[in-house]
């Protein structure tokens, strides 16, 4: 029973992170992007802190590690992700745009091995982090002649969002905290909201007055932040829990599927077959580089089910 439980969480979490890709698309028509985001994580960060303190005992930071590693979740994981992200799906689709954030597990393992030098990268990892860049490029398919081109800078802005998210995830596992993963995520949300509303200040280009204040405007910020963001982290510490990270991980290779239908369905967005080799190439780059974590995993999956 447990094990359909889990894939049905597994299911109802790449969905929801699928479709806030959608999400995030149309919202942008109605409000400025970076105050979009600010927006979301205003919600998110007040759900959020509220499920940490009824679940966990040390969910306020109170050390200087707790303080850095709040810090880290709330400047990378929230704030330069989320203003990136937003700011380059307004020239990408929903799909592209989950697709080039997929990269995110294959650069969490390459600064991994940054800083920390211990873990060296092999050969076969290397040529997992090649082929992640290789499907990054059949995705952007960048024109050579002119770098600086639109069509290059909105899908740039969200790999740098895929940069930060894993550049955070890795330092904050490096920092020595004693706070729980509900606080960590909870106080980044509420800074990280902090955070995106100064940026969103000081861009010329951003106002409350170019907020539309619609119904599709409202329902996009509170979906964002009530399922994608409170459910979502929701299911996802039940099933860190329940299945590991690594099978966690693999939410990022489902959510683009609900992404490109979703986008395909509600905004009439199509998706080419170069953007899905490209897609396909990503995933064999994080087969490569967790070949030995993935394969753990499965033999401590065979153990604890032998009769399967």
């Amino acid at each position: 029973m447990s094990k359909f439980r889990n894939g049905g969480l597994f299911l109802l979490l790449s969905i929801l992170w699928g479709t806030a890709f959608m999400v995030i698309k149309a919202g942008l028509e109605f409000v400025p992007p970076v105050l979009f985001a600010a927006f979301r994580y205003d919600i998110a960060g007040v759900v959020m802190l509220g499920y940490a303190a009824s679940v966990s005992d040390h969910w306020k930071p109170k050390t200087r590690s707790d303080w850095t590693s709040v810090l880290v979740g709330a400047t990378l994981i929230i704030g330069l992700y989320n203003a990136f992200l937003f700011v380059g799906q307004q020239g990408v689709t929903s799909a592209v745009a989950a697709i080039l954030v997929a990269m995110n597990p294959i650069l969490a393992t390459g600064f991994a091995r940054v800083f920390l030098p211990s873990e060296r990268l092999t050969l076969v990892g290397s040529l997992g982090l090649l082929f992640g860049f290789i499907g990054v490029g059949l995705v952007a398919r960048p024109d050579p002649s002119n770098l600086l081109s639109g069509g290059l800078i909105f899908p740039g802005f969200v790999l740098l969002a895929a940069v930060c998210v894993a550049l955070g995830s890795v330092l904050t596992q490096r920092v020595e905290s004693d706070i729980s993963t509900e606080g960590m995520v909870a106080w980044s949300n509420a800074m990280g909201a902090v955070l995106l509303h100064g940026i969103s200040t000081s861009l010329p280009s951003e106002s409350v007055t170019d907020v539309e204040l619609t119904t599709g405007a409202i329902l996009a910020v509170v979906y964002l932040a009530v399922f994608a963001n409170a459910v979502g982290y929701f299911i996802y510490f039940d099933l860190l829990d329940q299945v590991g990270a690594i099978e966690i991980n693999l939410v990022s290779y489902v959510a683009p599927v609900f992404a490109a239908v979703s986008g395909w369905v509600v905004l009439n967005e199509s998706l080419d077959i170069v953007s899905i080799i490209g897609f396909i190439v990503i995933f064999v780059g994080f087969v490569l580089l967790k070949r030995e974590a993935i394969s753990s995993e499965t033999d401590s999956i065979q153990l604890r089910n032998p009769s399967e």
